[in-house]
């Protein structure tokens, strides 16, 4: 059994994220208002210069208007996500792996000037009488190598974890270890933490708060992250697929880009 196999999905996998959702040390507060919460990871002191270029964020969203299973659902629902999401560039599945597992692609645009990330990832989920999780990591897919235009970046463990607070409330935690294969320039990071991570939770609330009605309009029956004898994607043998390392794809250094929101404002 390869390995990428006997990591399909295990019980492991989704109690590593679930505590490291839950965890508070070595986490540093970047932003606090609205029962919304950022942080980043402060690494450990001894990592030296030759540390790799890894930045792992955690957003943690108290919802007291929308249920933990609404969440849910938005966070699968592909075809919404092209309704509610600021920065997506394109986005979608490829093949079944199991019956809770996939393999998928998503793009998106960063801070301008630097240029837009995409993944290929392997995303496994679990229900239980009092949590959802959702979780993914990057893969090798032999169709979907990276392109020109975009950087191939890497999902450590990126994912979420929603927890019912009641019948119509629930808290929202994104966790994102990701290596976005490339010399960022300090502001970037700051900017993700400070500006960009609450305005897409932001977003991400709203399209809870509205994904009800839009369902009505839209297969409101057809879930097939619930349901798996709805889904129409293609089987695919997880052996096809190998684990990206990071290592093996090119890096970017754009270090010395100037935010473009700041040269337009001292223009």
């Amino acid at each position: 059994m390869s390995r990428l196999a006997s990591i399909l999905p295990s019980e492991a996998v989704f109690a590593d994220f679930r505590r490291q959702c839950l965890a508070t040390e070595n986490w540093l507060n970047k932003y606090d208002s609205n029962g919304m919460q950022v942080w980043v990871e402060v690494p450990p002191a001894n990592r030296g210069y030759n540390a790799p270029k890894v930045h792992k964020i955690k957003c943690r969203m108290t919802i007291k208007d929308v249920s933990a299973a609404t969440m849910y659902d938005v966070i699968h629902d592909g075809q919404y996500r092209k309704k509610w999401d600021p920065n997506m560039l394109g986005s979608f599945d490829i093949a079944r792996l199991s019956d809770n597992a996939d393999v998928g692609y998503y793009s998106w645009n960063c801070p301008k000037p630097i240029k837009g990330r995409d993944v290929v990832t392997l995303r496994s989920w679990q229900v239980t009488d009092d949590e959802y999780i959702i979780v993914n990591f990057s893969v090798k897919h032999p169709k979907y190598p990276p392109q020109s235009d975009l950087v191939r970046a890497i999902s450590i463990q990126t994912g979420y974890l929603i927890k019912p607070t009641g019948p119509n409330s629930c808290t929202f935690i994104y966790l994102s270890h990701a290596d976005p294969k490339g010399s960022l320039p300090k502001w970037v990071v700051n900017k993700a933490s400070q500006v960009l991570a609450p305005r897409v939770m932001k977003s991400v609330h709203k399209a809870g708060q509205n994904y009800p009605e839009w369902k009505r309009q839209n297969s409101p029956n057809q879930k097939p992250w619930l349901y798996p004898e709805q889904s129409t994607l293609p089987m695919m043998d997880p052996a096809e697929l190998s684990i990206q390392r990071a290592d093996s794809l090119e890096n970017v250094d754009e270090s010395s880009k100037v935010d473009a929101q700041d040269s337009e404002d001292s223009s």
